[in-house]
């Protein structure tokens, strides 16, 4: 099926995004004499579609530069959106804000549909200072170059030119030397550009430490809880559970550390020794190319739903796919909504592993959740905060699994891929809390140097288990594995997210294995609301609790165990 985005009812329907053509129609509404609650709910609509188009037309833009950051023109196209149109709508959407804040005719809306997009726009305007549109601008430019820096980067092994995602697969090979060997290649590659990384973050830790200063707050950390919304819970939370992963999750993984390190018949784990099968067999290998991962998962999530599988197949239809990892493409994976196509765009790397496999179910839940926020009513309801966005993309990743068969032609594959996603589980909270909690402390030390931050870095990870490998003589690697993570340089504090939504996931999981029909039926339901209810209610309808408490974390982390050892 061919994707036709919404007839538009206000915007011309061929808009050439410039700010020549764009002025007028912010200066429309800005004027628009609003006389009824009719005509203010048609003045949001309004809003929303221009909104909208703004948001595909930067999407297009952000997507085409990440599949190939050295085209010059493509990385001009998205510049000229972020310091041409971006800082003359800023000051423009401020006062639309106010305009409907202000309207006698808000109170006359429905309060509980509205609730929460009342509450972020309230919100935006308190937080909206002018000086920040220059800084936000610069902010836009500066983050770009970890992509052109770190999409640029590749490694030659066995005389032949890999990226980096696909050197990784290497880590897993059974040979110890061949894995040594690639680790310290990667890990090599990774220094030739510390101290460019290290300026590029210096001059983003600045940029966003003057952000807060202007708004009136005492730390950029401080500023982003209220900028990202987070009214459910505080920083002092985030250290409670940082602690609670401490204390329940890393003694878990101490022990499967060590059993690792039996079954590999070695005195100590090194780095490169944490990937590899300890069943003595190469790594899986769930699929032999980008189009073939496309295709299965389509299966897969047909087997789940056949409306699930419709809609990846639809996607495919619509080349709304890139998926293999290439020189010059930017790092990482995403799924992109496209607000006016009610679609979005998968983007990743595949070295064709079973991480492959499992980002692919990740974006998926993500892509999924796309279409069904597709149709609310205004743009605004479909931004839903991360907790939420995360929670459809990891819930995903542990629905599918009974499903994949369609990637393993035998039930020993089949099992080991379980057993190492259920462990990928467990290893994510602790990284989400090492990555989290250092950058409450960056953030809360503005004034840092690189060897403070290095050096801070590795008492963190320290904390959550380094990996339980033994890093001596590797110490420049082990301070420098931070720079690896794209949220830290991208979108900052946007990390904590994923520990809460996977324990969301864990729940979501848990039902599906008592009453697969009925979870469904709640997570899809929960995905429909979008933004238009607290995040609280919206984890009560996919039938599970918002909650991060030590004792929560204690009962999923020992269900996750327990399904490990059913597994054998």
């Amino acid at each position: 099926m061919m994707i036709t985005k919404k007839i538009r009812t206000y915007i011309p329907q061929e808009l050439n995004i410039t700010w020549e053509n764009l002025e007028p129609l912010f200066t429309e509404l800005q004027n628009r004499e609003i006389s009824s609650a009719a005509e203010l709910k048609q003045w949001l609509k309004d809003r929303s579609e221009l909104e909208a188009a703004l948001e595909e037309d930067f999407a297009w833009r952000y997507i085409r530069m990440s599949c190939d950051t050295a085209n010059e023109e493509l990385v001009k196209n998205f510049q000229y959106f972020a310091t041409e149109i971006e800082p003359k709508i800023s000051p423009l959407a401020n006062e639309l804000n106010k305009k409907f804040v202000e309207s006698p005719f808000m109170d006359d809306l429905d309060k509980e549909k509205y609730f929460v997009y009342s509450r972020a726009i309230k919100k935006a305007l308190e937080l909206y200072r002018d000086e920040n549109i220059e800084l936000f601008t610069e902010l836009q430019v500066k983050q770009q170059k970890y992509q052109s820096t770190t999409g640029a980067m590749s490694v030659e092994l066995n005389g032949q030119e890999y990226t980096l995602e696909q050197a990784s697969i290497f880590i897993k090979d059974l040979n110890r030397e061949v894995r040594e060997n690639a680790w310290k290649t990667i890990q090599q590659r990774r220094l030739v550009d510390k101290d460019d990384l290290n300026i590029l973050f210096d001059e983003l830790i600045k940029l966003r430490n003057q952000v807060a200063l202007n708004a009136g707050f005492e730390n950029y950390r401080d500023y982003m809880f209220q900028a990202l919304g987070r009214f459910d819970y505080s920083p002092q939370d985030c250290y409670d559970f940082a602690n609670a992963i401490e204390k329940e999750i890393v003694p878990i993984l101490k022990e499967q550390a060590e059993k690792r390190r039996e079954a590999l018949g070695l005195e100590v784990l090194k780095p490169w020794d944490l990937e590899v099968s300890i069943s003595g067999k190469p790594a899986l290998k769930p699929f032999n190319n980008g189009g073939e991962l496309i295709d299965k998962s389509i299966a897969c999530f047909n087997a789940i739903d056949e409306k699930l599988g419709s809609k990846l197949a639809t996607m495919k239809e619509n080349n709304l796919f890139d998926v293999e990892s290439r020189k010059g493409k930017a790092p990482g994976g995403y799924n992109y909504p496209l607000a006016e196509t009610g679609a979005p765009f998968i983007f990743m790397n595949s070295a064709n592993s079973l991480r492959d496999l499992t980002t692919m179910v990740h974006e998926g839940g993500h892509a999924i959740h796309t279409f069904l926020t597709a149709n609310l009513e205004l743009n605004d309801f479909k931004h839903c905060p991360s907790e939420v966005a995360e929670l459809a993309s990891m819930s995903m990743e542990l629905i599918s699994m009974d499903n994949w068969d369609v990637y393993f032609d035998n039930e020993e594959d089949l099992n080991r891929a379980k057993k190492e996603q259920l462990a990928d589980v467990l290893k994510t909270l602790p990284w989400v809390a090492v990555i989290d909690q250092f950058q409450h402390w960056i953030y809360t030390n503005p004034n840092h140097t690189a060897a403070d931050r290095e050096e801070t870095f590795k008492q963190i990870f320290n904390r959550f288990g380094a990996g339980f490998a033994d890093w001596t003589d590797l110490e420049q690697q082990f301070g420098n594995g931070w720079q690896k993570q794209l949220h830290l340089f991208e979108v900052p504090f946007y990390y904590i997210e994923y520990a809460i939504a996977q324990l969301g996931a864990i729940a979501v999981w848990k039902n599906y294995k008592e009453n697969p029909e009925k979870a469904l039926e709640q997570y899809l339901a929960a995905l429909a609301l979008g933004y238009t209810k607290p995040i609280n209610e919206i984890y009560e309808t996919a039938g599970i609790k918002f909650d991060f408490s030590a004792e929560y974390v204690k009962e999923l982390a020992s269900f996750v165990k327990t399904e490990l050892e059913k597994l054998g």
